[in-house]
């Protein structure tokens, strides 16, 4: 390779330090190329947020050198935030059948997919993107045509793996490619950028088909119990599988859950999912059939509060309530930070009589310790950038590379905005570029912001006292008032006497600055604020949010 090549810049606008939100920029000279596009749920101090999506300032800022949108897999934290961004950009996507069939889906609904450029790719293919050359390769996870990315650039090849796994009898399709990432590796890696999700775990992941095996023994075993299956809406061919016992045992399947029902129908459409005639059945038909004859999969094995599942168990579901003996299955592990929710649910279900499974229902959809290593062991990347991780399965990553042979100064853990300068004799972060995720609260995009949060959180945690006053425009005199309301403080009825001291600590204030002269209602505000505020600390030792009301007649 010759010298005079400039190194090739790696921007993460997301994905890095969560699990989630999955976004990156790579970029040389003129051209700029955007792997995947996610969105993030949002954390639990993020009240009233719907989702998170990156922000992409850096790559409105220099809109004309972005030459394409390439993805690798169908997943909401790869797909998610693509009808947002686009609204911006308005960049060509290139993705594989199925996943392309969800982003349409997604376009769609959001009412942009008309003046989209779209390009379905077959593994195997390479697309040209301004000065890169991309090729996909064929990989498995936990939805069907996952792919991983080798980007050509001037300054060497970058493998970027998507989420991955190595499944050697994947139920639909064929198995990941991993020759090709050895001639990759015989051209030469300058940087791998591999999946961290399960970087933690020894050994290697499990074959999709090992739950195929456990659900026909449950189904064997449950000949006579009505069979409820919660799993990832995504996860086409768990979905299958549970169609397959189905139709082994003589059952009927109900499909519960937009999100599922959407998944199914793009997926039986493209020819990724393989449905028996006269096996599935409409919501509405499940009292035409005997319990023991009905499997339902529905949504909410996460323990979502609006899925379906979770519906079904605090019973408000419109047609379908637990039965004593039904089998409630739970296909799937509590994503971190679930737990609770998961085994809120589980609880409610067992209280209304249900039995519930949760072991060996399940395999992930990532790459175990083993696996990454031999990613590493076919590719012997120059450099590796561990990504899609919170910051323990980066680190542990690292130190993983660094098993593998790569020097430690060749192992960078970035943060969400780096810009990474990768080269033959480069690798340095040299800047930072805007990156925190932007809010989404109903229709509004970025508008809720920290300042906005941050009272929202004030009054979650300590309630709102309203202060109204009346003053007479003439004289300044207090005509009426002040009269005090309460909300999320405390319950006024039974708290009359504080109600009392607060309006005089409120007039006690007014007459301070009457006397003064102050006619300034900024002022009158700041003075009645602070008194009342001392006064309730002293008081209650809590702090409400105080909102000071002038009125003049």
């Amino acid at each position: 390779m010759e010298q005079n090549t400039k190194p090739v810049k790696i921007i993460p606008l997301g994905g890095l330090e969560q699990i989630g939100m999955n976004i990156t920029a790579i970029e040389y000279e003129d051209s700029i190329i955007v792997i995947d596009c996610g969105l993030a749920f949002p954390e639990d101090e993020m009240l009233g947020i719907d989702l998170v999506i990156p922000d992409v300032t850096y790559l409105k800022e220099n809109q004309d050198k972005v030459k394409g949108l390439v993805v690798t897999h169908g997943h909401e934290d790869h797909i998610g935030s693509i009808p947002y961004v686009e609204d911006v950009l308005n960049m060509p996507i290139y993705a594989t059948k199925l996943t392309m069939g969800l982003i349409e889906h997604k376009l769609t609904e959001h009412g942009n997919l008309s003046n989209i450029r779209r390009k379905v790719v077959q593994h195997g293919q390479i697309i040209n993107l301004g000065c890169f050359r991309i090729e996909f390769i064929r990989t498995n996870h936990s939805i069907v045509d996952a792919a991983a990315l080798a980007i050509y650039t001037p300054a060497g090849i970058i493998v970027h793996t998507g989420d991955f796994k190595v499944d050697f009898t994947p139920v639909f399709g064929e198995a990941i490619d991993l020759p090709r990432f050895g001639e990759l590796g015989k051209k030469g890696v300058l940087a791998l950028m591999a999946d961290s999700t399960n970087v933690e775990r020894p050994g290697y992941t499990q074959s999709e088909k090992t739950v195929g095996k456990t659900f026909d023994n449950l189904f064997n075993d449950n000949k006579d119990r009505r069979i409820i299956i919660a799993t990832f809406a995504s996860n086409v061919d768990r979905v299958q599988q549970i169609i397959n016992s189905a139709y082994k045992y003589g059952r009927k399947v109900v499909v519960e859950g937009r999100s599922m029902v959407n998944i199914i129908q793009t997926a039986s459409e493209l020819g990724y999912i393989n449905i028996p005639e006269n096996t599935l059945i409409d919501i509405e038909r499940i009292k035409d059939y005997p319990d023991e004859q009905i499997v339902l999969i529905t949504t909410g094995s996460q323990g979502e509060n609006m899925a379906a599942l979770s519906r079904i168990a605090a019973n408000i579901h419109n047609r379908i309530t637990i039965k004593p003996g039904d089998l409630v299955i739970f296909s799937s592990n509590p994503i971190p930070g679930n737990e609770k929710a998961v085994f809120k649910v589980i609880n409610e279900l067992e209280m209304k009589g249900a039995h519930v499974v949760f072991q060996d229902t399940h395999v992930s959809g990532h790459a175990c310790q083993e696996e990454i290593k031999l990613m590493y062991a076919l590719t012997k990347p120059k450099y590796a950038i561990p990504v899609h991780g919170e910051y323990r399965h980066l680190k542990r990553h690292a130190e993983l590379a660094e098993e593998m042979g790569i020097p430690k100064e060749n192992i960078k853990i970035l943060t969400t905005g780096d810009v990474l300068e990768v080269g033959e004799n480069t690798f340095e972060v040299t800047g930072k570029v805007p990156a925190q995720g932007i809010l989404v609260d109903g229709l509004g995009v970025g508008d809720v912001g920290n300042i906005v949060l941050r009272d929202r959180q004030h009054l979650s945690q300590n309630g709102l006292l309203i202060v109204v006053v009346t003053l007479d425009a003439a004289t300044n005199e207090c005509i009426a008032g002040p009269d005090i309301v309460s909300r999320g403080f405390v319950y006024v009825r039974e708290s009359e006497t504080l109600m009392d001291d607060c309006r005089e600590v409120v007039e006690e204030a007014l007459d301070s600055c009457l006397r003064k002269n102050i006619s300034d209602w900024g002022k009158i505000k700041n003075t009645i604020k602070d008194s009342l505020s001392e006064f309730l600390w002293k008081r209650t030792k809590r702090n409400p949010m105080i909102l000071p009301i002038i009125t003049e007649v």
